[in-house]
């Protein structure tokens, strides 16, 4: 029996949780970054198609070439989508 001892206590470090205003930041970022990534892998390859069959599949090289150019908060593919369906359209009137 140990008498008189007291146990003397360290402030132990924990972490807090990061500002969910900066966690949603930075999964808004990802998700753009990740978006912008998966079009560049889908759409680089068909730039070396000839132009019939990029015009087969509904798409314009210059549409392509000017939807791989947008800004990153823009969504590429609703754009270029976007562009195609106004095409489509102009030519059935």
């Amino acid at each position: 029996l140990v008498v008189g001892v007291r146990w003397v206590y360290e402030p132990v470090y924990l972490p807090t949780t990061p500002p969910l205003a900066f966690m949603a930041a930075i999964e808004f970022w990802v998700r753009i970054f990740r978006r912008r990534h998966h079009f560049r892998r889908l759409f680089l390859p068909l730039l070396k198609e000839d132009d019939e069959i990029l015009a087969d599949i509904g798409f314009e090289r210059t549409d392509i070439q000017w939807a791989l150019n947008l800004p990153l908060k823009v969504d590429a593919l609703k754009a270029l989508e976007a562009c195609r369906r106004e095409r489509v359209c102009s030519n059935v009137k």
